[in-house]
């Protein structure tokens, strides 16, 4: 059988929480099913990753691509208009007879115009919404309630594969999670500048004030892939952030000895993991500082307690909306207008932002929204570190609250299938 399986994405937390997983488990079912056929060379079925572009985009996620040893090739999204209008790829790709595009990211419209025209059959992966059902050939959807509302006559075309975002944690046992002694709270402020600018300050602030009454307690922040060290540490200099004045003044510099580090003012350290994904380290956390993002749902699976942070002191900083709200909010002259009234309107509808949240449709960990003080969160983590009991309790509603494991070996188990379809249809003819 030869095959090629084009995945199609766009976004960061996409590539990162949903392409990984998804290519490991396609890999790992394909090489099963072809050693038991005696056809197991890599060169009979190829992965290829196209990307389509994104407003949260932040340019590296070709790279990040790449750096997955079980996809092939991979196209940015630069490229993403000629290949979908003329059906070229940038490289000018070759591709096989037989094929899947494989959904995961992007618009749902985008499998249905290059899988026509490559002759494919085409999966998508719908987590909120699943779209023109006539026309795509498989579905896998995150919860019953997506596949509830297709018209009978397309409700064999759904399976209920669970959430992707829950693949986190699925080769991390709870016992594992409590493996080790040091005090550890890791510190994930974002990867975009309308976070960071906030984010970076605030949490360096909270760990000060946690270290000054616990020195015992070490700190790092797992460095998004698509975010470089100097970019980050920018975020710590008063020169180039007017922001840190908002959170008492807090400033750092960036040591890069063997292990890079942050180095604040008041001689606090914290160290930059720049190995992704971090899930080996974050999962030895007491507790994490995080914001809002894919990244609640990376810890929530891992069962890792953390407070979710969105400080609102400068409201019209917070600009990384998708589609028109974030186009207005970033328009020269009046976004700032725009961004302070989107935000405003948003905090009054928010409802649950962190994705365990979402999940268990209660506060299983804490959100705290508005004009957050340093002192006043680190008061709260501190409490956590000296009541360990109250983590034990989060972790064990995060074990629950996460949901069943296994949607990437779901999804290739799809793949598998519309691949074995089309191998017998072309067989028979």
């Amino acid at each position: 059988m030869n095959f090629d399986i084009l995945i199609l994405s766009n976004g960061p937390g996409e590539v990162t929480t949903w392409v990984r997983p998804v290519v490991k488990a396609l890999r790992q079912k394909f090489t099963d099913e072809q050693f038991s056929k005696g056809d197991a060379t890599r060169s009979h079925f190829r992965i290829s990753v196209v990307l389509s572009p994104c407003p949260n985009a932040s340019g590296k996620e070709a790279d990040i691509a790449r750096s997955y040893p079980e996809v092939d090739r991979v196209q940015s999204a630069e490229h993403f208009w000629q290949f979908l209008v003329w059906g070229k790829t940038y490289e000018n790709w070759d591709w096989k007879s037989q094929g899947v595009v494989v959904f995961l990211g992007g618009d749902q419209i985008f499998p249905i115009v290059i899988a026509k025209r490559l002759g494919y059959r085409s999966v998508v992966y719908a987590e909120w919404e699943a779209r023109w059902h006539n026309l795509i050939d498989r579905f896998g959807v995150m919860k019953p309630e997506v596949a509830a509302k297709v018209s009978p006559k397309y409700a064999h075309k759904f399976t209920v594969v669970g959430d992707l975002m829950a693949e986190a944690g699925s080769n991390l046992s709870f016992a594992e999670n409590q493996g080790q002694t040091t005090e550890l709270i890791g510190i994930l402020p974002g990867s975009k500048p309308a976070k960071l600018a906030q984010g970076v300050p605030l949490t360096l602030a909270i760990a000060e004030h946690v270290q000054a009454q616990r020195p015992q307690t070490k700190f790092f922040i797992p460095v998004a892939p698509t975010l470089d060290l100097q970019t980050l540490a920018s975020f710590a200099n008063p020169e180039k952030n007017p922001y840190t004045e908002t959170f008492g003044g807090v400033s750092a510099q960036l040591i890069n000895s063997e292990s890079p580090i942050l180095k604040t003012s008041k001689g606090l350290t914290v160290e930059l993991i720049t190995h992704h994904p971090a899930y080996d380290i974050l999962s030895q956390c007491q507790i994490c500082l995080t914001t809002v993002g894919a990244n609640t749902a990376e810890l929530g699976s891992l069962a890792v307690p953390m407070i979710v942070l969105l400080p609102t002191q400068q409201l019209d900083a917070m600009r990384s909306w998708d589609g028109l709200p974030g186009i207005l909010a970033n328009l020269p002259g009046v976004g700032t207008s725009f961004a302070k009234l989107i935000n405003w309107i948003f905090l009054q509808r928010k409802g649950l932002l962190a994705w365990p949240n979402i999940w268990a449709k209660s506060e299983v960990v804490p959100e705290l929204v508005g004009k957050l003080q340093p002192q006043e969160v680190a008061e709260m983590v501190l409490d956590f570190l000296n009541n360990p009991a109250k983590l034990d309790k989060i972790r064990v509603k995060l074990q629950t609250t996460r949901g069943e494991t296994g949607a990437a070996n779901k999804i290739a188990q799809l793949v598998y299938e519309e691949i074995e379809k089309t191998n017998n249809y072309k067989t028979k003819k």
